[in-house]
């Protein structure tokens, strides 16, 4: 990435993933637009939103972009699929490097306070029926986010247990023939549902769920504790925890940007 007085907030060798999933910007046919702002400056942007938890209006003057520029590229690179490809190429990366382990993965959630309500949102039953969010992640034996989501905070957990197991066994890239294919599910007694333990053996997924009341919580966390320090992670992502968009789409997008820093991250602290 160039240097400037932004770059700092982009983790070495990331732009260089990022750019060939850029789309290419629109010319307006009146003229004017963003073309002269560099994509990677805007990028940068992003991410310092993501990090920061700053409003768009509230970018540092050293980014040289209005707010409603960088809201507009990051709503177009939104729609366009940017982050979740860019959350892929990484995985794959760290796939390739051997450093996902999905002999066993570790499902969990976590509650977020919604702000300013929208979709995907509901009475917390942990913040006194406040509007909330829940935030689903699937991480690997290591604690690498694998698969996140984001639901109504008055959802069951176990409601997100097949699409999460769904969503890690679609990914999958035909140019380089493989796939994610968990071994052992990893989960508290929220996840504890007769059909949904049928389901995963069905899948061939070996089942480590708690069973309401006859298994310890304290046994099986020596398993569990990598989705903690996951959630974790993630939650210091100040622009996620608490929710400020209304829309789902534009705060799974966030989450999975956040999601691709983490994986990043790990893959420079592991391969340097």
């Amino acid at each position: 990435m160039g240097r400037g007085p932004w770059s700092w907030i982009v983790p070495d060798g990331l732009w260089e993933i990022a750019e060939p999933l850029i789309p290419a910007p629109r010319v307006r046919p009146q003229g004017g637009g963003t073309q002269d702002r560099p994509d990677e400056m805007l990028f940068a942007a992003i991410i310092y939103v993501l990090v920061s938890g700053c409003a768009w209006r509230a970018l540092p003057p050293c980014f040289g972009i209005s707010k409603s520029t960088a809201h507009r590229r990051f709503m177009i690179w939104s729609r366009a699929g940017v982050w979740g490809r860019l959350y892929e190429a990484v995985l794959h990366q760290l796939d390739d490097a051997g450093l996902v382990d999905v002999s066993r993965v570790v499902l969990d959630s976590a509650h977020v306070r919604a702000k300013e309500g929208g979709e995907h949102t509901g009475p917390s039953p942990v913040d006194r029926g406040k509007p909330g969010s829940k935030m689903h992640v699937l991480s690997d034996a290591n604690g690498l986010p694998l698969v996140v989501a984001v639901s109504a905070a008055n959802v069951h957990d176990s409601e997100g247990l097949k699409p999460m197991i769904a969503g890690i066994q679609t990914q999958h890239d035909p140019h380089r023939g493989c796939h994610f294919k968990p071994r052992r599910l990893h989960a508290d007694k929220a996840y504890d549902i007769p059909h949904l333990r049928k389901w995963l053996w069905g899948k061939h997924i070996g089942v480590r769920i708690a069973r309401k009341g006859i298994e310890s919580s304290e046994r099986l966390g020596r398993r569990r504790w990598v989705i903690e320090r996951t959630i974790s992670w993630l939650s210091g992502y100040r622009r996620l925890n608490p929710r400020y968009e209304r829309h789902p789409r534009n705060y799974l997008a966030f989450l999975g940007l956040a999601a691709a820093l983490c994986c990043y991250k790990r893959l420079l602290k592991l391969t340097m």
